[in-house]
């Protein structure tokens, strides 16, 4: 792990494999700060760090945290309302303007970009402290990945029972959450039923999620249907404000959180891994599983597989915001 940047006005609290989470200098409140005392606004930095096998790679794929910031910002303003939905409320602090300029860069009125430090301006978002769900909101809209894995042996995705006649990477008959329980920093999420999530957090809460989850994915899932694209599964974070107020938090339907595929590739390609090449880090992927035993430290990453990486991320950006 690289050694968090030194930001001023800001203290380091959290690092994960890509992201770093920043509270303000003069707060007291530590990374374990419960709700009473954790800070009121938090700085969120998406590095250029690639992880895969729960290893972080070197190198990392440049300009990835800044089209990642852009990507979720983008999104966010989709889901705020310019999609012609329903608002759903995110973690942005209310100063924080939405979309995309002439430039293609997110964004930022004044306010906020004099909160944010200027070596990580376009990779950093200034949002509000919410206290985090336990759960991370998988929705499955096509079979592919653990899924289809489980579906071979079991006939079910996360327990749930499909039908019997599916291939891989075949759409869902309907969308289905299937939520995991987020493990502590170094152990792997696992995957629970629903009736688990609410002994989690209650059965309104759970509710909550579930639909807000739902709602979301199939609203997104449009967006990108619009723009060729398919929108294979996802993973959304949600927190509670201070009033109480659901929120969705952290990035989301980026490339790093979210399965998409070429949908003219999906309907004509004669192979699943042509069919479901994905808008994301599968290059990296599909490159250490042919060169690594994923025992000790991972090889580091060929230039070539690093460029083709990020072609794929400003593609994926460029053909969902025009």
């Amino acid at each position: 792990m690289t050694t968090p940047l030194d930001l001023p006005g800001w203290r380091h609290v959290y690092s994960g494999k890509v992201r770093d989470l920043y509270v303000p200098s003069d707060s007291s409140t530590s990374s374990g700060g419960g709700p009473d005392d954790r800070a009121d606004r938090m700085l969120v930095v998406a590095s250029d760090r690639v992880s895969a096998f729960d290893h972080v790679l070197s190198p990392g794929i440049p300009g990835k945290g800044e089209l990642l910031t852009t990507l979720s910002l983008w999104w966010f303003d989709q889901l705020a309302g310019a999609d012609g939905g329903r608002g759903i409320p995110n973690h942005l602090v209310a100063s924080h303007t939405l979309g995309l300029g002439r430039d293609g860069v997110a964004n930022t009125p004044d306010d906020v970009t004099s909160l944010i430090p200027a070596t990580v301006t376009g990779r950093a978002m200034v949002v509000k402290s919410l206290e985090m769900m336990p759960i991370e909101c998988v929705v499955r809209g096509y079979l592919t990945g653990s899924g289809w894995a489980e579906y071979v042996q079991h006939g079910t995705v996360c327990g749930i029972r499909l039908p019997g006649d599916l291939a891989n990477g075949d759409r869902l008959p309907a969308p289905i959450f299937t939520p995991a329980y987020k493990a502590p920093m170094g152990e792997h999420d696992e995957n629970i039923s629903f009736d688990q999530t609410v002994q989690l957090v209650g059965p309104d809460r759970a509710e909550e999620l579930r639909d807000l989850s739902l709602e979301i994915y199939e609203r997104a899932a449009r967006t990108a249907e619009d723009r060729g694209l398919i929108l294979a599964d996802t993973k959304f974070e949600f927190g509670v404000d201070d009033g109480g107020v659901m929120t969705l938090a952290d990035e989301v339907l980026t490339s790093d959180s979210s399965r998409y595929w070429d949908a003219g590739t999906w309907a004509t390609a004669s192979t699943p891994h042509e069919r479901m090449a994905s808008f994301d880090k599968q290059i990296v992927r599909d490159w250490l599983a042919a060169n690594w035993d994923r025992s000790g430290v991972p090889p580091e990453l060929p230039d070539e597989i690093v460029e083709r990486t990020a072609d794929r991320y400003r593609e994926l950006l460029g053909r969902l915001t025009g």
